[in-house]
């Protein structure tokens, strides 16, 4: 399941994940923290070309299902301004054991960041300044 989304609701990913043949599940969530390169951070601004963005997960997501044989895979972005503290994006992983769910998991968040075309501007307390994707 991938999705672009306003808000990110936990209870619906862990749901999304659950899986009778998963003794692992492993979700990471980033937020808006209040600081980027030494200043203080206001807001942030999301935008994607949804359906670009979304085939793109869904290529991520599917690459970590065959990779780590997940039994399933979830990967959610929020849009639109988040404060410090929102849920920015979360994805998440249901895998037979631990073993296969924490790099997977990680897998999907790296490759997110480096490859999905989704857009972050930073408001900060004196200015505004998009950001380039980082790996």
């Amino acid at each position: 399941m991938v999705q672009i989304v306003n808000e990110i609701d936990l209870n619906a990913v862990y749901k999304m994940l659950h899986h009778p043949g998963a003794g692992g599940t492993c979700v990471f969530v980033g937020t808006v923290r209040d600081n980027s390169l030494d200043q203080d951070v206001k807001a942030l601004f999301f935008e994607a070309y949804d359906e670009m963005a979304k085939a793109e997960m869904e290529k991520i997501r599917l690459a970590a299902i065959k990779k780590w044989d997940l039994k399933e895979a979830v990967m959610i972005h929020a849009i639109g301004q988040k404060e410090v503290g929102d849920m920015v994006v979360a994805v998440g992983v249901a895998a037979a054991h631990r073993k296969e769910a924490f790099p997977a998991c990680q897998f999907l968040i790296d490759e997110l960041k480096k490859t999905v075309p989704i857009w972050k501007k930073e408001f900060f307390t004196d200015h505004t300044s998009w950001v380039s994707p980082t790996p």
